[in-house]
């Protein structure tokens, strides 16, 4: 039987956009590595919540939070939502997959290398390693490493999103959160990642949003249902 460690503290937790509550009341804990998915019918808040964890709903217009959200990093729980709280750091911390793939209009090997050179890494032996790292990591090595000068938009839509985790997984984030990461792809490519989250749950926790029920059977060691802007946990 496996010890639980809570990864995530979420309390009183509201969520509004433009005046409307989209989430009420949240007080849920997350278990540090592994995959918690979070389902529920469409339109209910789901994307809406994984926001809150990273803080990107800071640049939507019309939408403000209330609460606490704490993460233990390694050095004990800390409020993310703290005015002291760096969001450059934040956003290092934990990453995002989004629904459709969106690799920037650059070669592969600069969409993996670009965080690290945002976040002021200039050694170019370290990026080419941890770029090689980021990419064996998400099974994506093997058809990429004769071609990382082409444009990483010529890639198939399965690795595009493969792309999309290791450039997500290149800062090496303790929580990474998904957003539908796997709707709009062919069966194999959903298998290829499927794998590839239960692979990197050792490393970091994951949280999944899905539609997919089979999906969430395969991989998925804890589930949340969103119901009437609440979790139910199942």
């Amino acid at each position: 039987m496996r010890k639980k460690q809570i990864k995530i503290h979420i309390k009183d937790l509201w969520f509004y956009y433009h005046g409307r509550s989209i989430l009420e009341n949240i007080n849920i804990e997350i278990e540090k590595n592994v995959i918690t998915s979070i389902v529920g019918p469409s339109g209910q808040g789901k994307s809406s919540f994984l926001m809150t964890l990273n803080r990107l709903w800071e640049s939507v217009d019309g939408a403000t939070a209330t609460g606490t959200v704490e993460i233990d990093f390694g050095n004990g729980f800390q409020d993310i939502y703290h005015k002291k709280y760096s969001l450059s750091l934040l956003r290092r911390q934990v990453g995002m997959v989004f629904q459709v793939p969106n690799p920037l209009p650059m070669t592969i090997y600069k969409n993996i290398a670009f965080p690290l050179k945002l976040m002021g890494e200039k050694d170019q032996d370290q990026i080419s390693a941890k770029v090689q790292e980021a990419l064996k990591r998400s099974f994506l090595w093997e058809e990429v490493k004769d071609r990382l000068c082409q444009d990483a938009r010529t890639l198939s839509g399965g690795q595009q999103q493969r792309l999309c985790i290791a450039r997500a997984m290149v800062l090496e984030p303790q929580v990474l959160l998904l957003d539908e990461p796997t709707s709009s792809l062919d069966e194999t490519s959903v298998r290829v990642i499927e794998q590839l989250l239960l692979e990197l749950k050792s490393r970091c926790t994951i949280i999944l949003v899905s539609h997919y029920m089979d999906q969430v059977k395969r991989i998925a060691d804890n589930k949340l249902v969103l119901s009437d802007r609440q979790f139910k946990q199942q």
